[in-house]
């Protein structure tokens, strides 16, 4: 599981975005938005006895938050897209998964007194992958 998260976490720092993992969210938030990458739950295994092996899909999550004056929902979409570009890329992460599969993002305006509000969305990533121990 850490190999997959570490290499998921590894791939978005290409983007222009401040990229965190299992982190608070930063007092300020710069132009191009943040990104936090949540380690989310494996989840109960498929498992196949001979050879002995755990199918995974683990559900982990990746927060994007952005805060500008103006344009946000245009920096929201683009950071969003970015995103996209980057999980399409390697979508088996070097050969370290067998599959990402990001869903669809909720967004939602979050405001902020006496300052820009956030918009931020949640966006659930599917890891598929397969290990011979479940503690692995």
């Amino acid at each position: 599981r850490e190999t997959i998260l570490a290499s998921l976490h590894g791939k978005l720092q290409v983007l222009d975005a401040l990229v965190l993992r299992n982190a608070v969210l930063p007092e300020r938030i710069g132009r191009d938005g943040v990104v936090i990458l949540r380690d989310g739950e494996p989840g109960t295994p498929e498992v196949t006895l001979s050879p002995l092996a755990y199918h995974y899909q683990h559900r982990a999550e990746i927060e994007v938050i952005v805060q500008v004056s103006e344009g946000r929902d245009a920096a929201f979409d683009w950071l969003v897209a970015s995103l996209g570009a980057v999980l399409a890329s390697d979508r088996t992460l070097c050969g370290q998964c067998d599959w990402v599969e990001p869903e669809a993002p909720q967004p939602v305006d979050l405001p902020i007194e006496g300052a820009s509000p956030l918009k931020a969305a949640i966006i659930p990533i599917v890891l598929y992958y397969t290990t011979a121990d479940p503690l692995a």
